[in-house]
């Protein structure tokens, strides 16, 4: 294609956007995407999904800390790409460098617009129950995901989806989407359409803190906590001043038969360790102590009794 192209991504989310570009042959002239991050327990500098395959195809490569950086902006001048195409990047675009291709900044957004504007779309959609989400392929201006949209497709959220299943068919979709009708924003026959701003949610960034659960919710309400926070950060409760982590659960009541309290332990066995909450009764799958493995909830319950430490939460 003789256009020029620059892509900006970084996690797995955006690897597949880039390589349905390579494939299509649309390669871009140059990838943008963030520094190396520590990583592991080691913490050892880490190259995110993006870094890895554009090395392994031999695309030009740069990994500025910001996009402010006066020779990052000279590059993308002196390349004067005719579009950009952005995937889960991970940093903001400046004015003068979203009004600097002539096609503008094309981003796959992992939602369906305006539902969803922000950081977090897909744990969002999960968290709140939402039957279905979709991609979103929008240009770029000023504000956050307010840009107007040129198409969508939605996809059907699993009953028992994680953040990381998700984010994986989502990717796939928005690659599929990409190849299919980058060529016809390029070349002006597909026309984005404004957003309906009455009708915009939000999704903010997820932090540590907003993945504890609190059993004072319904138990629907934590399993979906549960499912939306894996693999990052991962659902976790506090266990005799441990943290540990709950990587499945699942409803195994919407009342509580028992006058337990929120977070007592109803029962803890070979089929999970049941919990009530502030409405019903949620069963505990997996879980991960600090610094150890996963395990299933039976052996981690079986554990906690051998070594006379009482479950409960």
């Amino acid at each position: 294609m003789p256009d020029k192209l620059v892509f900006a991504g970084t996690p797995g989310f955006a690897l597949a956007s880039l390589r349905a570009l390579v494939q299509n042959g649309m390669a871009p002239a140059l990838v943008l995407t963030q520094p190396d991050r520590p990583a592991g327990r080691g913490r050892k500098l880490t190259a995110g999904p993006v870094k890895r395959y554009a090395e392994e195809q031999g695309l030009a490569l740069s990994q500025p800390e910001s996009l402010r950086d006066t020779s990052m902006m000279s590059q993308l001048e002196e390349l004067r790409p005719r579009l950009v195409v952005v995937a889960a990047y991970g940093m903001i675009f400046p004015p003068e460098l979203l009004a600097l291709p002539l096609h503008g900044c094309v981003n796959v957004h992992a939602s369906l617009l305006p539902r969803w504007r922000g950081a977090a779309p897909v744990q969002s959609a999960i968290l709140s129950g939402d039957r279905e989400t979709g991609i979103s392929l929008m240009r770029m201006e000023a504000g956050l995901d307010t840009g107007p949209v040129y198409l969508q497709q939605s996809l059907r959220i699993d009953a028992k989806e994680t953040a990381g299943t998700l984010t994986h068919r989502l990717g796939l979709l928005g690659g599929e989407l990409l190849a299919s009708h980058l060529p016809r924003i390029l070349d002006g026959s597909l026309r984005a359409r404004s957003q309906d701003d009455s009708r915009a949610t939000y999704a903010g960034k997820i932090d540590k803190k907003q993945a504890r659960l609190d059993f004072r919710l319904p138990a629907s309400q934590l399993e979906r906590c549960v499912r939306a926070y894996d693999p990052e950060p991962g659902a976790w409760f506090m266990l005799h001043g441990e943290r540990v982590k709950c990587w499945k659960a699942e409803v195994v009541s919407m009342s509580r038969d028992k006058p337990s309290p929120p977070g007592a332990v109803q029962q803890a066995g070979h089929e999970g360790i049941d919990v009530a909450c502030g409405e019903g009764v949620i069963r505990l799958l997996e879980l991960q102590r600090p610094g150890k493995g996963r395990v299933t909830a039976s052996q981690f319950a079986g554990r906690m009794a051998a070594t006379g430490t009482l479950l409960s939460v």
